[in-house]
């Protein structure tokens, strides 16, 4: 959708959201695994099942998310929604770049 619906800016910003929110849960996954090596196998498991309920809420959020953008709502999560308008500003500043240059 990003790429394909460039004028819809509803898409636009349910898709740049999205993308915000996937880069937090692969820092998030690393970060964990990186955390269970470190900590050995008793602490790394206590840690794993931490892990497991924050991925619980993630799933949640997403279903939250989908279920509002269904409905022509958005679901604006803090941290994620000023990411997601940098990296709105990051793309435009891109774009007139290459139009420039």
């Amino acid at each position: 959708p990003l790429l394909t619906e460039k004028d819809d800016k509803e898409v636009q910003w349910h898709a740049k959201h999205g993308i915000v929110l996937m880069i937090a849960e692969i820092v998030f996954w690393i970060a964990v695994t990186i955390v269970q090596m470190a900590l050995g196998t008793i602490l790394g498991c206590v840690v794993g099942l931490m892990s497991f309920v924050v991925w619980i809420g993630i799933v949640i959020l997403h279903i939250l998310a989908i279920v509002k953008g269904v409905n022509g709502g958005r679901l604006v999560v803090p941290g994620v929604s000023q990411d997601a308008r940098k990296l709105e500003q990051f793309a435009k500043a891109k774009v007139a770049q290459k139009k420039s240059g």
